[in-house]
């Protein structure tokens, strides 16, 4: 772990030696302290004690010289470091690395933190040496982590202190079962420290009054990736998703969508055939059709070239009843341009879930 952390705050040097004055930095440690949810009976078991751990980071802070900085109220951005001690030898330890976004309120006193990484666990799931471990199928899996923290920034010389809560989420999202994930919210307390105080920027108001407006537009959307079903061993399956939607930009920072998919779930295909071999004369047949569509309603949220998407679906078509209904959609976009972006969401049916999608599309 020591060895990770010598080179991340390398790395980070490096990184303040090439930056320009107009941008400004921090780093910050935590320790955190708390439960494991019990948000499944499957997950009951393995809730042995209070897990622990620490999250470093490091936060470009933003001034306004671009306008969206200006109109998310300066955010930071920057790079985090986790190890989470689970308290159980079954679970095992978690390490994971993250991008992150700092968020502001309440004149700066708040901090609204949401990262989102990848994670390495040290006892996955294994049918001989830990089957027990119904959590985490995989060694390497997708996290995402938030931090509500009350901040004093700079309170002697470029030191200052935090503490406030913390949840932190690990699933492999399907793509190996088992897949029951862990949830972990915690109370956590620690340091921050401002590097060249003496050559704080000022903030730049953004000062654009015109109205934003933009037409309808049109976007196509290819998703794939692979992902198993909830029988153990039964194998990865790929899946193809092919999703059109309109959206409506109302403002510089939201759209709203309305849409619809087509879903290709090839381990679907696979739970048709071990459903009908074990009950031939039941209601699904061997010619039962495993695809689905779907339609949907979403919000994009506009910060720089980057984006988040949320979606909530109802399935038009769906003979094979399997999962809720409803699904949901929670994806992170990059606009390479105005019209071409690559996605990677998570789809789940509440706290189920699916798949991670891996996309490409177009908006016309």
């Amino acid at each position: 772990m020591h060895r990770i952390v010598y080179l991340f705050f390398i790395f980070t040097l490096t990184t303040f030696a090439q930056e320009s004055p107009r941008y400004q930095y921090s780093v910050d440690a935590n320790y955190y302290y708390g439960n494991i949810l019990k948000h499944s009976d499957a997950i009951a078991p393995l809730i042995k004690g209070h897990p622990d751990g620490f999250l470093l980071s490091v936060n470009r802070k933003t001034f306004g010289h671009k306008a969206w900085e200006s109109r998310y109220n300066y955010p930071d951005y920057g790079i985090s470091l986790h190890y989470e001690d689970m308290k159980n030898e079954v679970l095992g330890k978690n390490y994971g690395a993250y991008l992150h976004y700092n968020f502001y309120f309440f004149q700066r006193n708040l901090m609204l933190r949401v990262g989102q990484g990848v994670a390495y666990t040290t006892n996955p799931y294994d049918a001989v040496s830990n089957p027990e471990n119904v959590a985490y199928g995989t060694h390497w899996m997708p996290t995402t982590y938030f931090l509500l923290n009350f901040k004093k920034e700079n309170l002697w010389k470029g030191f200052g202190v935090q503490a406030g809560v913390s949840f932190f989420h690990h699933s492999n999202a399907n793509l190996r079962s088992p897949n029951t994930s862990t949830n972990t919210i915690a109370f956590n307390v620690g340091a921050t420290y401002t590097i060249n105080t003496d050559e704080t920027p000022e903030y730049i108001k953004n000062t654009d009054t015109v109205r934003f407006t933009q037409p309808l537009k049109y976007n196509l959307v290819f998703r794939s990736g692979v992902n198993e079903s909830d029988l153990i061993g039964a194998g990865q399956l790929p899946f193809y998703v092919y999703s059109g939607f309109v959206d409506k930009r109302i403002n510089r920072k939201s759209a709203l969508q309305i849409g619809a998919d087509y879903f290709v779930m090839k381990y679907l295909q696979d739970t048709v055939n071990r459903i009908v071999a074990d009950n031939p004369n039941g209601k699904v047949k061997s010619d039962t059709d495993y695809k689905k569509i779907g339609v949907f309603i979403g919000h994009e949220l506009f910060i720089n070239h980057l984006s988040v998407e949320t979606q909530i679906g109802c399935y038009a078509y769906r003979p094979l009843d399997y999962l809720d209904p409803i699904y949901q959609r929670i994806g992170a976009k990059y606009y390479f341009g105005e019209t071409i972006f690559a996605e990677v969401s998570l789809k789940t049916h509440a706290a189920k879930a699916e798949a991670i999608e891996f996309s490409l599309g177009i908006r016309l």
